[in-house]
C-alpha cells in the first residue's frame, strides 16, 4: 500500500524554513511560533525517515536529500499556486447572468450599468429581460424581481428597495390632467396589460374613484410610461422606473408616491455558493439600491 503524503501545511513549513534555511525567520513569515514550525519539520523528517536538516551552533543548514525536497516542493507547491490564481481569476471575469423584470432593466438598470464598469471594468454583466419565477441555474445566475409571487424558499432573497407608486404625465399637461393633486374627470388613464391592477391598488391607497376615464391599454408597462411622456394621459409609474425621467422633466408626479406593499429583491441560490463576479454584482447593486431607497417625502 502507498503511504499517505505529508500533509501540506508540513510542506509549506518545510519550503518556507528551506528557503532561508532558518526556522525562526520561517515562523515569522509564515506568522507561526517557532515551535510550530519546527513540530512541522520534525514530522516531515519522521515521515520521510532522514534528516532534512543539520543544526549547528543554533542554526539549521540543508542537507542533500533536504535540498532535493526542498526543489521539488518548492516546484510543486508553486504550480498549485498558480493553478489557484488562474481559477480565481477565471472566476473573478466569469460571465454573470442576471434575469431582470423588462421595464426594470430598461428604465432603472441599464442606465446605471456603466458606473458598474467604471469600478470593475472587466465585470462582464448579461442582462436577460424577464419576470415572474425563475428557475437559477439553468442559465440564469440571479434574479431581479418584485416579490408579487411566492418566492422559492430554495433561494436567497436579498431585499433592495420597496415599491413607491404614483400617477406621471407629461409635465406641461399637468394642469388639464390634474387640479391640485387630484385627477380631473375625464383625464385619460394609461394602462398595462402586464400590471392590470396598478390603477385600482393606487386608487385603494389613496381613495381615488376612477369612474368617468376613458382607458388606454398597452401590452407592455414601459409601453404606458412611454405613452405617458408622449402626452397620451396618464400612467402610473413606480418611482424607481420614472425617476430619471423626473430628473429630466421628462414626466411630472402631480400626487407624489405611495409605498404598495411590495418590494423588488435579488434572488441567488441559497447554498451560499456564488463566484467572485456574482459577489461584485451583488454588492453594488445591494450598495446602488440602499443609496436609492424611495421618493423623499415632498417628491
Amino acid at each position: 500500500m502507498k503511504r499517505p503524503i505529508t500533509s501540506l501545511p508540513a510542506l509549506e513549513c518545510f519550503r518556507a524554513a528551506a528557503a532561508v534555511e532558518s526556522i525562526s525567520k520561517a515562523a515569522e513569515k509564515l506568522n507561526l511560533t517557532h515551535g510550530a514550525v519546527s513540530r512541522a519539520v520534525r514530522l516531515l523528517e519522521g515521515d520521510i525517515g532522514t534528516a532534512l536538516f543539520t543544526r549547528r551552533n543554533r542554526a539549521v543548514f540543508l542537507t542533500d536529500e533536504g535540498r532535493r525536497l526542498a526543489q521539488a516542493v518548492a516546484h510543486g507547491l508553486g504550480h498549485i499556486e498558480a493553478a489557484i490564481r488562474d481559477i480565481r481569476a477565471e472566476q473573478a471575469n466569469a460571465p454573470v447572468t442576471v434575469s431582470c423584470e423588462p421595464t426594470l432593466m430598461m428604465r432603472w438598470l441599464i442606465p446605471r450599468i456603466p458606473d458598474l464598469k467604471r469600478m470593475h471594468p472587466q465585470a462582464d454583466i448579461r442582462l436577460v429581460a424577464g419576470g415572474g419565477p425563475v428557475t437559477l441555474g439553468e442559465g440564469i445566475d440571479l434574479a431581479i424581481r418584485r416579490d408579487d409571487f411566492l418566492l422559492p424558499a430554495a433561494y436567497a432573497a436579498e431585499p433592495l428597495f420597496c415599491e413607491w407608486v404614483g400617477p406621471v404625465c407629461r409635465p406641461d399637461l399637468h394642469e388639464r390632467f390634474f387640479d391640485n393633486g387630484h385627477l380631473r374627470p375625464g383625464a385619460p388613464l394609461l394602462h398595462s396589460r402586464t400590471r392590470m391592477s396598478a390603477w385600482q391598488s393606487w386608487a385603494g391607497l389613496t381613495g381615488t374613484p376612477l369612474g368617468g376615464h376613458p382607458d388606454l391599454a398597452f401590452e407592455h408597462f414601459y409601453f404606458s410610461l412611454q405613452a405617458a411622456i408622449a402626452g397620451l394621459g396618464v400612467a402610473i409609474g413606480p418611482w424607481h422606473l420614472v425617476r430619471d425621467d423626473l430628473s429630466a422633466g421628462l414626466l411630472s408626479s402631480p400626487a407624489g408616491f405611495l409605498k404598495d406593499g411590495s418590494r423588488y429583491v435579488l434572488l441567488s441560490p441559497g447554498n451560499g455558493q456564488a463566484s467572485q463576479a456574482q459577489t461584485v454584482f451583488r454588492d453594488w447593486l445591494t450598495q446602488l439600491a440602499v443609496a436609492e431607497p424611495g421618493p423623499s417625502s415632498g417628491e
